[in-house]
């Protein structure tokens, strides 16, 4: 899992908990050079992580790459999304240049997309990838202490809570991240039934 973010691995093991893979992080690889994230979107980055790590670790690699785009920015933070209000990517920073960047502008204009593109990569190439989001808006004021980036500002309708305010369970039924990994996960047992057929 090409990802330093204790936040998001524990996102990420969680979702994967019951795939016969040993998850491994960037952590158990201390020579890996990191990859600058300089596409124009999530999809594109993700593949130039996870296709660069395979290459370095030798393993078959997960590299995602989310973000928040807020409607009346014209997307943005996008891709900039860790690291709005700087390169020491601080969440609580990040959120207070959103809630500012937003100032004055009534609920039915803040709509928002969670959004998230995921590469798996073996060494030879990027063999599959998967893109989702989940709609909402941009909360007048943090709320929550649980999840992490910009949750505590991304309202849900349909829960009536931010996603920093339901519990990590609830969240991962309808998250982008969520969505997506189910998808992975069909894909990676797709993969080890190939493995097994051509090693048999």
């Amino acid at each position: 899992m090409a990802s330093t973010n204790q936040k998001k691995l524990k996102e990420l093991q969680d979702l994967l908990a019951d795939v016969p893979f040993e998850l491994l992080s960037l952590r158990d690889f201390p020579g890996v050079k990191d990859v600058v994230e300089d596409r124009n979107t999530f999809l594109e980055n993700a593949r130039k992580k996870a296709l660069s790590f395979a290459r370095q670790t030798g393993c078959l690699t997960l590299a995602d790459d989310s973000g928040l785009t807020v409607d009346c920015l014209d997307g943005a933070p996008g891709v900039y999304s860790a690291r709005y209000a700087g390169p020491e990517k601080n969440d609580l920073r990040n959120c207070e240049k959103l809630l500012k960047a937003l100032e004055g502008v009534p609920n039915g204009k803040r709509g928002a997309a969670f959004q998230c593109a995921i590469a798996l990569a073996s060494p030879e190439q990027v063999f599959a990838t998967v893109e989702e989001d989940v709609r909402g808006r941009v909360a007048h004021q943090m709320k929550g202490r649980g999840g992490f980036g910009y949750d505590p500002l991304f309202f849900y309708p349909e829960f009536g809570k931010t996603f920093a305010e339901i519990p990590s369970s609830q969240k991962h039924l309808v998250s982008h991240r969520g969505k997506a990994l189910r998808k992975v996960k069909e894909i990676l047992k797709g993969y080890l039934e190939s493995q097994t057929i051509l090693g048999s």
